[in-house]
């Protein structure tokens, strides 16, 4: 769920809620609670095991009564018995301190794409200062979603690159979303071609050797593929995927037609706190003996 739209001061290229660019987004402020845990409740009679929460914004830096507003969020979402994520910027050390005491399950913050291609899609933020982010979420014990987009102009190596880039981290991403762009009017990509789905693929398959545990999400850009497609890139390595409404500010795959896909496929997502051997954890961390053998994918509420 968008839970802060448009007026951002990033540059990023791809991005339609940057205030650098003219799109048909329109910014908007924090949105109430009550809002956004009905959509949860939701998320969850729909099947998703997580809820992930996004906010249009550079840094957490004069937004004191905001984040004590996400902080509450977090906790009553988690009450519910779901795991929690957030993207919300660059965040510093007691920043994520203070989201793993709300609850938090893990934090999306995106390298985007190779360290060598970044500053051709990105000036506003340097590449050192996403890792030290992602380097303060993981010091506090939250779970790390890290990944990129494709089609942003890369080439074969800055995939390599991205992917390379992930595995050298002290641990590997817990999650690692696959976005394919979809173009913005109004953004500096607009005109960028769709990356081919064999590219996809082959970044998945890639992604998949080297970093063996890690759940691959297909994120971004799902919806322009048929379901054949989607089945390849799970049979290349992919185990997760983002659904709902709206994939923050693009479209998204429906929860019934997503539901229907996963039966056809024989699948059937994960519990909440629950990892892909079916192993079940409670939000206290007690193990759980799992029920099941049956062949599992998480589904994620955004």
């Amino acid at each position: 769920m968008n839970i802060k739209t448009g007026g951002c001061t990033e540059d990023c290229k791809y991005c339609s809620q940057s205030s650098s660019y003219k799109t048909q987004t329109k910014s908007s402020r924090l949105v109430d609670i009550e809002p956004v845990l009905e959509a949860a409740r939701q998320a969850k009679a729909n099947g998703s095991t997580r809820f992930c929460m996004g906010a249009a914004w550079r840094d957490l830096a004069g937004k004191k009564s905001g984040f004590e507003k996400i902080l509450k969020m977090v906790s009553e979402v988690r009450g519910m018995g779901m795991e929690v994520c957030t993207t919300l910027g660059m965040l510093n050390a007691d920043q994520a301190r203070r989201l793993k005491e709300a609850g938090l399950s893990a934090y999306n913050h995106n390298l985007d794409t190779s360290r060598e291609f970044y500053p051709s899609v990105i000036t506003s933020r340097t590449y050192d200062e996403r890792l030290e982010t992602i380097q303060a979420v993981r010091d506090a014990g939250i779970s790390v979603c890290s990944g990129g987009i494709l089609g942003l102009g890369e080439e074969d190596a800055d995939r390599v690159g991205l992917i390379h880039e992930v595995s050298r981290f002290d641990e590997h991403p817990e999650s690692f979303p696959v976005n394919t762009l979809v173009p913005i009017p109004g953004t500096p990509l607009e005109d960028n071609k769709p990356v081919p789905v064999h590219t996809v693929l082959r970044t998945i398959a890639t992604a998949r050797i080297v970093l063996p545990k890690t759940i691959i999400r297909l994120a971004a850009g799902r919806h322009t593929f048929s379901e054949t497609e989607q089945a390849m890139a799970f049979m290349a390595g992919a185990n997760a995927i983002f659904t709902g409404e709206r994939m923050l500010t693009t479209p998204c795959s429906g929860w019934d037609e997503d539901k229907a896909m996963l039966d056809r496929w024989g699948l059937r997502g994960l519990r909440s706190f629950e990892d892909q051997e079916g192993v079940q954890m409670t939000p206290e961390g007690t193990h759980v003996q799992p029920e099941t053998t049956t062949e599992k994918v998480q589904t994620v509420a955004q």
